[in-house]
């Protein structure tokens, strides 16, 4: 997984499924967030997102009242959150590229 950011926009390229990954993401936006109260994720190619990831976004939204919203390229991970009730809680967009 590579992650990027400018600003408040995130990137993320690759799949997201290790503790690493968390750890990278978190990191990221921890930092991020003490900037800005919203954050624009682009998830590229993924198909899936580990467990702690969501949780960390609902942390994001409800404990750090963090704008969320997240754009995603791979339908699989699309259809994934939808099952999961997040795409409204995500703001989850499919991506256009």
């Amino acid at each position: 997984m590579k992650i990027s950011n400018t600003g408040n926009a995130v990137t993320i390229e690759g799949n997201i499924k290790s503790i690493k990954d968390f750890q990278d993401i978190k990191n990221l936006l921890d930092d991020i967030s003490t900037k800005s109260k919203k954050l624009s994720i682009k998830i590229i190619d993924s198909i899936s997102i580990t467990s702690s990831v969501i949780g960390y976004f609902t942390k994001l939204i409800y404990k750090d009242s963090i704008n969320l919203s997240l754009s995603i390229g791979d339908k699989r991970l699309y259809d994934l959150l939808d099952e999961l009730n997040l795409v409204s809680l995500f703001s989850v967009k499919m991506s256009q590229s």
